[in-house]
């Protein structure tokens, strides 16, 4: 009898996304190209996250128009469920909403600007010492937050930034977060642009001409970085 070809399994990284439109965007469709398969969760829809990441190569938790510090249940258990990948030193990035829920996680505070600037558009970054020993860091980067956080005890930063001084940061081997966004496709920028223009009269926030207009000459240089980056943190499975 001929032999039936068998896929092989591929390993699966941990989606964690916060609205039921929420897309991985750019980082699912690099962890794809590299081999992994992605198990999407919803906590705020009534997901369950898993006991542990036996089963997994690792989580990225995105972000959301919610904040960190909101009283909500599922904020409250998803920031206690990171000591899953913690404990099991598995391959954790958070991003934005993401990175924030780590820092609070981790006894640090995740709070707004002193004087109530924004960062919603483009705005350049400068990588620490030890971020450019790890790799090369884009000039600008796409942000839309009105909340930044302070370095937990023990992290080691790797990007700073003017009204935002914390950016990027490594804690331990494996747990990385970032505040910018390096995830939007096209698509997902003009939706940001839409549904967020409300926001563009905030202190520091810039008019939507120019979230357009910076992604034609920056988002090529963040798409590059962000490839490395993901490649750094979760590697590639085995062939």
């Amino acid at each position: 009898m001929p032999r039936v070809a068998t896929r092989a399994v591929r390993p699966k990284i941990l989606i964690i996304l916060h609205q039921e439109t929420s897309s991985p965007g750019r980082v699912g469709h690099l962890l794809l190209e590299n081999g992994f398969d992605l198990d999407i969760r919803r906590p705020p829809l009534g997901d369950e996250l898993p006991e542990t990441l036996d089963h997994h190569a690792g989580a990225v938790v995105f972000g959301g128009p919610m904040s960190a510090n909101d009283h909500d249940d599922f904020v409250k258990r998803e920031t206690e469920w990171l000591a899953v990948p913690l404990k099991e030193n598995r391959p954790f990035l958070g991003i934005c909403l993401g990175a924030q829920m780590l820092v609070n996680h981790l006894g640090g505070k995740v709070e707004g600007h002193g004087e109530g600037l924004v960062e919603i558009g483009w705005y350049p970054l400068e990588p620490t010492e030890e971020g450019r020993q790890l790799m090369h860091w884009p000039e600008m980067v796409y942000q839309f937050h009105r909340e930044g956080f302070s370095l937990p005890s023990g992290a080691k930063l790797l990007a700073t930034a003017e009204t935002y001084p914390n950016q990027a940061f490594r804690y331990g081997d494996n747990a990385w977060a970032i505040q910018f966004h390096a995830e939007l496709t096209r698509v997902m920028m003009h939706r940001w642009v839409v549904r967020g223009a409300h926001r563009f009269v905030l202190p520091g926030a810039q008019p939507g001409r120019d979230h357009l207009g910076g992604r034609l000459i920056w988002d090529m240089h963040l798409k590059r970085w962000l490839t490395e980056f993901l490649e750094v943190i979760f590697g590639k499975p085995e062939r």
